[in-house]
């Protein structure tokens, strides 16, 4: 059985195309004004991923824009520990944008999925 799941796992990391880079906040003290501030700190970086989209089929129409909801999932090993809430810099098809962790994982032996939301920066 063990054979199967590494067959298994490997088959779907085969079709991972992207790269993720995981930051998290943490307490820095600046050198310069001895404040401590709090920055993204990449703790994992390069790991291979893939990013799923979805749309819902309905759309909030209003005077002046038509929006659709997306849903965004990330595909990744599934011993990556990713905190709810962690930033996310994904390289997918030549394309880098930000993401942030949007709840708990759904673990598989083969794979983890996570939400995602675009970064309030990004969106």
């Amino acid at each position: 059985m063990v054979d199967a799941w590494k067959q298994a796992r490997k088959a779907v990391e085969s079709r991972y195309k992207g790269l993720c880079d995981i930051l998290e906040k943490r307490k820095v003290k600046d050198e310069v004004t001895k404040a401590t501030v709090l920055k993204d700190i990449v703790v994992l970086s390069n790991q291979p991923c893939r990013l799923s989209y979805s749309s819902s089929g309905t759309a909030n129409q209003t005077d002046t824009v038509s929006n659709i909801e997306q849903t965004i999932k990330l595909f990744i090993a599934p011993e990556i520990k990713i905190a709810p809430g962690s930033k996310l810099r994904i390289t997918q098809n030549g394309v880098t944008t930000d993401y942030i962790s949007s709840g708990v994982p759904a673990l598989y032996e083969t794979h983890q999925e996570i939400s995602l939301e675009l970064e309030k920066e990004n969106a």
